[in-house]
């Protein structure tokens, strides 16, 4: 068990998500950068789709009633006090040890994978919380205790390569409904930076800047929605949707970021800025 003494700004418990229920309404979710999560199960020797913390800014504490291995990858924290503790890297917690993080020195989520997984109680085959519809576990509050599941194949690896700071680019695919704004729109688009909202959360990352000029003007009819999708509605300041995205939407989608670049997009934080190119990087 881990009893959470402090969850941080905020934290959740996050798998790969639920897909194949976007057709009855009910959104993916999972870990927003999910090539961390995957990277701190494979040092703790889980399955990659293992159940882990995502933490928020860090700032957590968690008191760990028995002994475990833990790793930690992701937005780098601080981690004091526990021999052998650091980012990429398998690490043993003893029996009624506190674990403390710090803030990250760059990126927003953490990623914190336990051997054995976060063993909470799945809904639609993931135990993930869903910010958006609610479903999975609540956000983690002081008090909350976590089982542990037993380890099921493996063993630690010893590290993985220190965590490094992608630039704040995100490659575009056009469209779907770039035929939506006014010729130009997508070159103005990744003319210049954006500044990150500190409205942002898992549902999208939302950006002040140009607005993409729009060449018809209403709504579309609801379509599906996908995880990088850039939406820009009637107020004209862009939207890239993350993992708890709604499965549909009504306003045009100018470009969808690349897969490969969804973890640098999930770890930008307020008053970061950030480029869209559709060029692809060196």
């Amino acid at each position: 068990m881990i009893e959470v003494i402090a969850p941080g700004p905020y934290a959740t418990v996050q798998d790969l998500g639920r897909p194949g229920y976007a057709h009855l309404g009910v959104p993916r979710s999972g870990a927003a950068d999910a090539a961390s999560l995957r990277l701190a199960n494979r040092l703790v020797g889980n399955p990659e789709g293992a159940a882990g913390v995502e933490l928020t800014f860090g700032l957590a504490r968690l008191l760990f009633r028995a002994g475990a291995w833990v790793a930690l990858t992701g937005a780098p924290c601080p981690v004091p006090g526990v021999r052998g503790a650091g980012m990429g890297v398998a690490f043993w917690v003893s029996a009624g040890a506190e674990l403390r993080l710090g803030s990250p020195e760059w990126g927003l989520r953490t990623y914190l994978a336990v051997r054995g997984g976060v063993d909470v109680e799945p809904v639609l085959g993931s135990r993930s919380t869903d910010s958006l519809s609610g479903l999975g576990p609540p956000p983690l509050r002081p008090g909350a205790v976590l089982p542990v599941g037993p380890a099921v194949h493996g063993v630690p690896a010893d590290q993985a390569p220190p965590p490094e700071r992608r630039p704040p680019v995100l490659r575009l695919v056009p469209g779907p409904r770039d035929d939506w704004f006014a010729p130009g729109a997508l070159g103005a688009l990744c003319s210049e930076p954006y500044e990150v909202s500190q409205d942002s959360n898992r549902v999208g990352v939302r950006l002040r800047g140009l607005s993409p000029a729009r060449a018809r003007e209403g709504e579309l009819p609801s379509e599906g929605m996908v995880t990088g999708a850039v939406q820009v509605p009637p107020g004209g300041q862009p939207i890239v949707f993350l993992a708890d995205h709604p499965p549909t939407g009504g306003y045009p989608v100018i470009g969808v970021v690349r897969e490969a670049d969804l973890a640098v997009a999930a770890q930008l934080r307020p008053g970061d800025r950030v480029r869209f190119t559709t060029r692809p990087l060196p």
